[in-house]
């Protein structure tokens, strides 16, 4: 703020306060009117009316004459000639309306108050010493008095009284225009700073590269800064009022998602601005609170995340076409095997002539070897193209029922016995693909047996997590249901530390007549049903394997 405009504020203020004065006087004026006619009619001071009423007369024309002054932009020189003039005035009144004890006799304190109000410290000590030497005068003189003075002590008594009432009024007046200063240049100091913190506000707003909303508590915006209007297509002006899921849609279903408060999340969602552009938009929101600290809204905080989201799809298009052929190699390694075994055989079959004991051998290494290369086949087509996902609600007591019976009538009469602990509540439901679901608790199960290859104990928990647990216990927990966790544990050999990082990847076993497929094809098919899957493991002491999938409503509905 330039000095040149505190100066022109300063003199405005100090002419409207002029143009209350001159108001103020006028009003005065008035009563000082009734007052002389009120005395004229009780014929108190006949011989003195002629000069009463002309001082009125006077006081009118000099309230005419400042409030040109005031129009005329002359008030700067004019507060000295002011307070002369009122004071003689009022000395006037007095004089002509009994003298030392006349009833104007207080007029003398309002001139000298708002000389100090007004026009300051020394203009109000002037006036107040002013005032005093002119009621002095009238006492000693006697001028005005209808009748004998009064006595001499008196009248010093009376000046006294006047004079230190004067001083007295004034002190009083310049320590409250004091403090009014004080206050008014600290007002002025805070206004500067709010200003100067509105604007670095708004600049800081306007530069974010990020998009902006404020909204109320019925979901409707009430600002957005230029980037929110350049992502959204939709200018702030325009979107005032108007619900949010409106400028972009979806969003408030998203920001529902993962809760207002968001603790940290970022949802997700695709946009199609008004051009008809695809954009991938991330968001998250806070609660926007009133100065008292009530919740007053949301604040809600956007980017464009379209570049990002296509270099993730790019980068795992990439690890794909790695994955295939690291795939291609190992399954070729794979394959060769077999091959070599079964031409190796074929070979010698040709060559064996009536022995049927080596014929019946050779036969026995093609069957087993083609029932192999079957087997790795059917595998690798199971993980390198899963069947996509038709997610239902799934209760998972009967499930875990189901495949305990048949996975007991598989091993019947294989003299191995296994002890299974169940701890699945009744009614509890999670949201996948039945027949994926089966498969995925089989492999696990069938891979806790060969575990334990004299027997032993296998435990399956399962429990609901709600979602504020399942948040925090991994990526997800966007579910308005919570999660799902199922626990399969197996007091086997364990997994050596240097596996652990590797069950899941394609080919990998230390089983010898294993393809390497079964965990990782287990892996693909828990990410495809939006779920999650972790292994614990100590070698000798066993390993849990860990599955979360989102519950499933009551009814049955899609979350």
């Amino acid at each position: 703020m330039s000095r040149l405009g505190e100066e022109e504020r300063g003199a405005e203020a100090g002419t409207q306060r002029l143009g209350r004065l001159i108001a103020a006087r006028l009003a005065v004026t008035v009563a000082v009117l009734l007052a002389a006619l009120a005395m004229s009619a009780a014929e108190l001071f006949p011989e003195e009316e002629q000069g009463l009423f002309a001082t009125i007369v006077a006081g009118f024309v000099l309230t005419i004459a400042s409030a040109a002054a005031i129009r005329g932009r002359f008030a700067a020189g004019w507060g000295w000639v002011q307070i002369a003039l009122d004071m003689a005035i009022v000395t006037s009144l007095v004089r002509f309306s009994g003298g030392g004890e006349s009833i104007f006799v207080f007029l003398y304190v309002p001139v000298a108050v708002y000389a100090a109000l007004i026009y300051g410290r020394i203009p109000g000590y002037a006036a107040a010493v002013g005032a005093a030497l002119l009621y002095g005068g009238l006492l000693v003189s006697g001028a005005g008095h209808p009748g004998t003075p009064p006595p001499e002590a008196l009248r010093v008594a009376m000046w006294g009284g006047q004079s230190s009432g004067l001083l007295l009024v004034v002190m009083l007046a310049n320590a409250l225009m004091g403090e009014r200063d004080r206050t008014r240049r600290a007002l002025r100091e805070r206004t500067r700073d709010l200003r100067s913190l509105q604007r670095l506000h708004a600049r800081t707003v306007e530069s974010l590269n990020s998009g902006l909303a404020t909204l109320d508590r019925d979901g409707r915006v009430t600002s957005m800064n230029p980037e929110a209007e350049r992502i959204t297509g939709v200018a702030a002006h325009s979107a005032a009022g108007v619900p949010f899921d409106e400028v972009l849609p979806g969003a408030l279903a998203a920001l529902e998602a993962i809760g207002w408060e968001g603790a940290g999340e970022r949802s997700q969602l695709e946009f199609r601005d008004p051009a008809g552009a695809t954009h991938f938009i991330g968001l998250s929101s806070s609660t926007l609170r009133s100065a008292d600290g009530a919740d007053d809204g949301r604040v809600v905080i956007f980017q464009d995340v379209t570049r990002i989201v296509e270099m993730e799809q790019a980068l795992r298009r990439g690890e794909r076409m790695a994955a295939i052929g690291e795939l291609s190699a190992r399954l070729a390694h794979e394959i060769r095997n077999p091959l070599a075994a079964i031409s190796g055989s074929i070979e010698m079959l040709e060559q064996v002539e009536g022995d049927a004991s080596d014929a019946a051998r050779l036969r026995g290494i093609v069957a087993r070897e083609t029932e192999r290369l079957d087997l790795l086949i059917t595998d690798f087509l199971r993980y390198a193209r899963p069947a996509p996902p038709d997610r239902v609600r799934v209760e998972l007591a009967p499930v875990v029922e189901e495949i305990g019976a048949m996975l007991e009538a598989a091993r019947s009469g294989g003299g191995t016995e296994f002890r299974v602990e169940r701890h699945v509540p009744a009614g509890l439901a999670l949201w996948a693909d039945e027949g994926q679901l089966r498969q995925v608790l089989w492999n696990l199960w069938r891979n806790a047996e060969e575990a334990m290859p004299a027997g032993g104990e296998i435990s399956i928990e399962a429990r609901a997590l709600p979602p504020q647990a399942a948040a925090r216990g991994g990526r997800r927990g966007n579910e308005p249901e919570g999660s799902v966790e199922i626990v399969i544990a197996d007091r086997g050999v364990g997994i050596p530390e240097d596996h652990l990082e590797r069950v899941f990847e394609p080919f990998f076993t230390t089983k010898k007549e294993g393809t390497g497929l079964g965990l990782a094809t287990v892996h693909r098919i828990v990410e495809s049903n939006d779920g999650e899957i972790a292994v614990e493991s100590r070698p000798g002491e066993g390993t849990r394997f860990r599955l979360r999938f989102a519950a499933a409503r009551a009814t049955g509905e899609r979350p």
